[in-house]
């Protein structure tokens, strides 16, 4: 084929083109449309069969190239040997409760430190009273001093066979107490009103006389019973016992105490009386001591249901009283084990309650209310200590003599 003379120009090429018509004539007949929808569905099926082939290949990995039937021992312990199906347990489920009457109390976390302020542990102050309504504004005037803080403390009181205005000065200090807008005021407090029956009044000489012991520390027990199951709430860390006529006593004193790290623990009691413009300095709860073979002896030869009264001549126990030892001007923070304790100021660890050692109405290896609290501890494993020269001042209640 010859060229044109000059080469090849765009109208030439064009000219030489089919038309468009014919173009689209072509495109549009059966034939061609029918071969572009086979060559198409070819294409499809090759990718499809590739890509499963791929994706078995995947597969494949994850099982043996034979079935386990045809596959020799060692063949199915090559096979086993790199492969470790997961599996996923769960035995413990979450169990989700709604219902408003079941109640969730994890005692866990409620621990009795000596890093107490810091890790807001909270302390419950118990008070029994009868016929008190005279001791409650010097009561309240001291413990609003005490330096724990106060919204860390609750308080409880059990008013029991009283025949004066003691629910009601109560009442009225604790309404004037809380209602202060300072830091006096206390995270929560609770009156109880519980009668047992229990006549003895509270004239000195007859509270205090021998004959009325036995009976009295039993009521006591049973009075601190009511009080502490009443009171006594799971998030406690500490319970403080605390009579309503203590006279004067360290505004530290939880501090003090805490920082011992004792399941029980208690203070001298000592009181004032001034006499010719003297002060002097009396010895008052016999009920802390050291027990002795005297008393033990002495012990095992009474009744079982016969309660030991210390600190009377009428039962001679030998032992050794904390309130003969020590002096408030030496060393407050020295320790002595002790066997019997007295009631009027006693700092116990709530464990030490919870574990059911409490203050037996009954005679407990001849010992009742506090003293059998100790011996009761005791016997449970606890640590029963005193401090002889940490002095708490109690009233002077000018015992008749004849009485320790």
């Amino acid at each position: 084929m010859l060229l044109p003379k000059g080469g090849v120009s765009w109208k030439a090429a064009r000219s030489s083109l089919p038309p468009t018509r014919a173009i689209w004539v072509f495109l549009t007949r059966t034939r061609f449309l029918l071969l572009v929808a086979i060559v198409g569905a070819i294409l499809l099926l090759w990718r499809g069969i590739s890509t499963s082939a791929s994706e078995m290949q995947s597969f494949y990995c994850w099982g043996p190239s034979k079935s386990p039937m045809e596959m020799s021992l060692n063949e199915q312990s090559a096979w086993n040997a790199h492969l470790q199906t997961p599996v996923i347990f769960n035995h413990h489920a979450p169990i989700v409760v709604n219902s408003s009457t079941i109640e969730h109390v994890n005692l866990n976390p409620v621990k009795s430190t000596t890093n107490a302020i810091q890790n807001e542990e909270r302390v419950l102050i118990l008070t029994p009273l009868k016929d008190a309504a005279h001791h409650l504004a010097k009561y309240f005037e001291l413990v609003a001093e005490l330096s724990y803080p106060h919204h860390l403390i609750d308080l409880a009181f059990l008013v029991g066979d009283s025949k004066d205005e003691t629910v009601a000065v109560l009442s009225a200090e604790l309404d004037r107490i809380q209602n202060r807008p300072d830091k006096i005021p206390f995270r929560s407090a609770m009156v109880i009103e519980k009668d047992f029956g229990f006549k003895l009044s509270q004239d000195v000489n007859e509270r205090h006389g021998f004959e009325a012991q036995g009976p009295r520390r039993k009521a006591m027990g049973r009075a601190r019973n009511y009080l502490l199951a009443t009171a006594l709430k799971p998030e406690h860390s500490w319970v403080y016992w605390r009579d309503v006529d203590i006279q004067d006593s360290p505004t530290k004193i939880l501090e003090d105490f805490i920082a011992h790290d004792r399941d029980i623990l208690v203070p001298n009691i000592w009181f004032h009386r001034y006499q010719d413009g003297r002060d002097i300095e009396g010895r008052f709860d016999y009920n802390s001591w050291v027990e002795s073979p005297k008393g033990l002896k002495l012990a095992a030869s009474l009744d079982k249901d016969t309660v030991l009264a210390e600190g009377y001549r009428q039962f001679d126990t030998g032992r050794t009283h904390m309130a003969r030892l020590g002096d408030w001007r030496d060393d407050k923070d020295e320790e002595i084990a002790l066997d019997g304790i007295g009631g009027v100021n006693i700092l116990v660890k709530a464990d030490v309650h919870r574990s059911g050692i409490n203050f037996p109405c009954y005679a407990f290896e001849n010992q009742a209310e506090t003293e059998g609290f100790a011996k009761m501890a005791k016997r449970a494993g606890y640590e029963v200590y005193g401090l002889p020269n940490y002095v708490v001042w109690h009233i002077d209640t000018d015992e008749k003599g004849g009485n320790a």
